[in-house]
């Protein structure tokens, strides 16, 4: 005879012997990015840099921002060179190709080339057959200086 009750008596056994497993977080956090400047955040900053005079004042702002001084220094060379462009976010992935004009008019030619050469194989393929059929069908051919002549 079976036990109806069997089955639940083991699986609260199972419970007890096993521990409470805490279920992992579900949610998925995102990739961290690379932070961005404007050229008029970095001036800011470096101005607010500039205008520190006591000790600590410079890395107080630099906590408050959540900055590295290495930020500061390239951002103060960069204002050094003159390069207001450089103060801004680079631009990423691939640089673009100059075309030169030459290069274009050199590409162009080439496939004229190939054009031609291929429409001049053609043509003297034309020109064989043509005189294979006459030797074959015995009709004489005029060579150039004969016609010249007629």
């Amino acid at each position: 005879m079976e036990k109806p009750n069997r089955g639940k008596d083991d699986e609260k056994e199972k419970q007890k012997l096993m521990p409470v497993q805490k279920i992992s977080n579900p949610e998925v956090f995102e990739k961290p990015r690379k932070r961005r400047f404007t050229a008029e955040y970095k001036l800011k900053i470096l101005g607010e840099a500039d205008a520190c005079q006591d000790d600590g004042e410079i890395g107080t702002l630099l906590r408050r921002e959540g900055l590295y001084s290495s930020y500061l220094t390239a951002w103060r060379r960069q204002r050094e060179e003159g390069t207001l462009g450089a103060l801004g976010p680079k631009k990423r992935g691939r640089k673009s190709k100059r075309t030169d004009p030459l290069a274009v008019e050199v590409q162009k030619l080439k496939k004229e080339n190939q054009k031609l050469k291929k429409r001049l194989m053609q043509t003297e393929t034309i020109i064989e057959v043509q005189k294979k059929m006459s030797e074959a069908l015995g009709i004489p051919l005029k060579s150039p200086e004969e016609e010249e002549n007629d």
